[in-house]
């Protein structure tokens, strides 16, 4: 099932894999536009419960940074993102599920994101993080002086805006976000069936839901290369699911396991998909 991140209706219900500190609800937008002498608001990412109670006890004596969430996975980090609207997130890189890197680029669609300065072990992942428009990256042990040059340009930045830049070419990514109702879903890869060009829109095939986004059907696949064959101009379709092919009135049709939606092949195509189902 696809994972709720936004919750208006509930905004402190998280889930067992995050926890948070008592904090105030999300800033409205009067206080958005008051002075810039309120308290950084930082939330922590991190799958080890040590490594967050570090940050928190270095961030302690200094009153203009304030602590408002800690997360142990990428998923529950972006819905305390969307439910609290922190000014920075302290995000680690390596973590099970969605990593800090997937995290970030989620994170290029929102109008206003947080600043992300990565805190990680590992220093080979800084061209692919600062493609994300991290802030800083802090290698673990993290040094406290180090830690606060980070913020202090953090806040410059958010009292100094900068416009929002061009998109950056993802790399294939695990989870697509999706809009309903004004809520935020994740809807992983590994659910999806196919995806179908509608005018202006791509939409989203599960085995039983379809989510509209905001993207080119070829740009997706170029990301998503192999793991995908066309077999119409419009439609893109996920290899592992495929279940069979069909014989109909108007040709072949593709279907699925676990569901009872087809897809037509379209007659240049279907040389192609037979051979790959050999």
């Amino acid at each position: 099932m696809p994972i709720l991140v936004t919750t208006p209706r509930s905004p402190w219900n998280l889930t067992s894999r995050s926890t948070v500190s008592d904090s105030p609800s999300p800033k409205t937008d009067q206080q958005a536009g008051e002075q810039h002498n309120e308290p950084l608001t930082l939330l922590l990412v991190d799958d080890e419960k040590p490594a967050r109670q570090r940050l928190a006890q270095l961030l302690a004596p200094h009153s203009r940074y304030r602590v408002i969430g800690e997360a142990e996975d990428g998923i529950n980090a972006l819905q305390l993102i969307d439910e609290r609207q922190p000014d920075v997130l302290l995000l680690d890189i390596r973590m099970p599920g969605m990593d800090g890197i997937e995290v970030a680029r989620h994170l290029l669609d929102l109008d206003h994101p947080p600043a992300v300065i990565y805190t990680t072990a590992y220093d080979e992942f800084a061209l692919e993080a600062f493609e994300t428009r991290a802030l800083h990256y802090l290698v673990k042990p993290i040094r406290e002086q180090r830690l606060l040059d980070a913020l202090s340009r953090a806040a410059i930045t958010r009292a100094n805006p900068e416009p929002k830049q061009p998109e950056i070419i993802r790399e294939r990514r695990s989870h697509f976000s999706v809009y309903r109702q004004g809520k935020r879903f994740l809807v992983a890869v590994e659910q999806l069936l196919y995806l179908q060009a509608e005018q202006k829109y791509v939409s989203l095939h599960t085995a039983d839901d379809e989510w509209l986004i905001d993207e080119s059907l070829t740009q997706l696949e170029d990301e998503f290369g192999e793991l995908v064959v066309r077999v119409h101009r419009n439609a893109l379709v996920w290899r592992s699911a495929i279940q069979g092919i069909t014989r109909t009135d108007a040709g072949y049709s593709l279907f699925f396991e676990q569901s009872d939606k087809q897809l037509p092949i379209s007659r240049r195509r279907i040389s192609a998909v037979k051979k790959l189902l050999k």
